[in-house]
């Protein structure tokens, strides 16, 4: 008799590299002609940024970017000065071995910064920045979905699994203009600038995604209010679309879409009156989307033959599930600063999230996230000197997903929506922020499955006896297929001859038992 197995391939996701590489960065600068004197430091930040990268062989290059920016007062006012410079670096991290088509997942992070003023025209500064490196590929195993011939009975389980998946980058750029409301002072420099991408949507048309959203950029600039120096916070929207051209994507694949600001740039532009009341706003956007395919097969996990002997070889299949997006929101609150410490004026406030980590709950239905929020303000101390102090603030927050993602890997992605502040009639200075928190739940199962099976048809089984039938006592909910694998008979002859629906012995008691030869 001929015996056939019929295979398929399950890809499966591999992590290839999973590190950090650090980069230092040092700058001597000195300050150009038409800067005025250092008269106190305010700031410094280091902003890094990943602008491109890619795969070569077993080599991954990278292309990181820092953009180092001062904020200083000069001896003669209290007007905030921005000095920006920008270092890039060319970076290489040895992979192990080549890989095609592979997900690349890069996030750097500012480690530390040290910066002081050598004299009056020369700044010293050294900072730190890591990278977190993570590079995924995909392997293919084969495993036995059917088999027929020899009396082999064959034990099946239904898994699915991302199938497919096909993911493409583009950078877009956007140009715009705004004019500032009639309340607010003239622009006499830019002090800093945070740009964010938000309410993004993606829709299937005749075979392209069509992806669109809006910028949102706060850009702090420095004014002149009573004849001092001060602050002001303009936010605008920038509304863009594009058209991410992926081949064969159909209605059939799940499509998740991130994007990250490369870049923003705000200059300002002067209006009718010559006055700085414009701002130009150059933007570079990175649009990255994921599209996934579900598949489904029938993986055999057990087999016998009812009449050979049979050995079995099996193995543990991984396969990937589509990862599920979660959209949640929660808020902080947090004393800034009380009595002397309260600044006299606050022009403007922010919270940018750092070090995020997102856990499963030990309830399994839960993720915790835990991270910093760094609330800063631009502001007026008592003595009339801007001021731009940082108030670090631990939170741990737990969110309800209400399903099974025990085993899942997870991402989040953290953005603070609006920041909000007051100081108490009790000279009180409080904060709360707006967070939105889109969580990816990524969920794996492994499957002992039946890799192989091979039947000796030179000699049959032997029995200890000569009959068609036996009585067997079984035990509550015990397994039909382990009863009729231990006899040599089929599980189906188990089930007719003693009127039992399901997979398992509901009650227990005695059963027939059909041999079959």
């Amino acid at each position: 008799m001929e015996f056939k197995i019929n295979r398929e391939t399950v890809p499966a996701a591999e992590c290839i590299y999973d590190g950090i590489q650090e980069q230092s960065v040092e700058l001597d600068y000195i300050l150009p002609d038409y800067y005025p004197d250092i008269f106190r430091l305010i700031r410094c930040r280091i902003e890094p940024v990943i602008t491109n990268s890619s795969i070569n062989g077993d080599k991954l290059n990278y292309e990181l970017r820092c953009d180092i920016k001062v904020l200083y007062c000069g001896e003669e006012d209290t007007v905030i000065r921005c000095v920006s410079q920008t270092q890039s670096f060319s970076k290489t991290v040895d992979i192990g071995r080549d890989c095609d088509n592979a997900a690349i997942e890069l996030i750097p992070k500012t480690g530390f910064v040290n910066y002081r003023a050598v004299n009056k025209r020369r700044l010293d500064i050294r900072g730190a920045v890591s990278v977190k490196i993570k590079v995924t590929g995909e392997k293919e195993q084969e495993v036995i979905t059917d088999a027929e011939g020899m009396n082999i009975q064959l034990r099946k389980m239904p898994v699915r699994f991302a199938a497919k998946t096909m993911t493409i980058e583009k950078v877009m750029r956007i140009s715009e203009e705004t004019e500032l409301s009639p309340a607010q002072p003239s622009i006499m420099s830019i002090i800093g600038v945070r740009c964010t991408a938000n309410d993004i949507e993606n829709k299937l048309i005749s075979g392209k995604l069509l992806v669109k959203g809006e910028l949102e950029a706060k850009v702090l600039y420095a004014c002149e209010s009573d004849g001092e120096g001060a602050a002001e916070l303009m936010v605008f929207s920038l509304p863009f679309s594009q058209i991410m051209d992926i081949d064969e994507i159909d209605e059939s694949f799940d499509c998740s879409i991130t994007t990250e600001v490369v870049s923003c740039d705000v200059t300002p532009a002067s209006g009718k009156n010559g006055d700085n009341r414009m701002l130009r706003c150059e933007a570079e956007l990175r649009i990255k989307c994921s599209a996934v395919k579900t598949g489904s097969a029938m993986l055999v996990t057990d087999a016998y033959s009812t009449v050979y002997p049979c050995e079995l070889s099996i193995s543990e299949i991984k396969t990937e599930q589509i990862p599920v997006i979660y959209s949640e929101s929660f808020r902080s609150n947090v004393r800034i600063a009380e009595g002397e410490q309260v600044p006299e004026k606050v022009y403007a406030m922010w919270c940018v999230p750092k070090n995020i980590n997102t856990r499963i709950a030990d309830d399994g239905h839960s993720v915790v996230i835990t991270g910093m929020l760094t609330y800063s303000m631009a502001a007026k101390d008592a003595s009339g000197m801007m001021i731009m102090p940082d108030k670090d603030e631990a939170f741990e927050e737990t969110i309800e997903l209400g399903d099974d993602i025990s085993g899942s890997s997870l991402t989040s992605d953290i953005k603070v929506r609006e920041v909000s502040y007051n100081i108490t009639s009790e000279g009180i200075l409080s904060a709360k922020a707006d967070i939105s928190a889109e969580i990816s739940v990524s969920g794996s199962s492994v499957v002992n499955a039946v890799t192989d099976i091979s039947i000796d048809d030179t000699a049959k089984k032997e029995r200890d006896g000569d009959y068609s039938m036996k009585l067997y006592y079984g035990a509550e909910n015990e397994d039909i297929w382990d009863i009729a694998k231990r006899y040599s008979t089929s599980v189906d002859a188990v089930r007719e001859e003693n009127d039992i629906d399901g997979d398992k012995i509901e009650n227990g008691g005695m059963l027939l038992i059909p041999i079959i030869n």
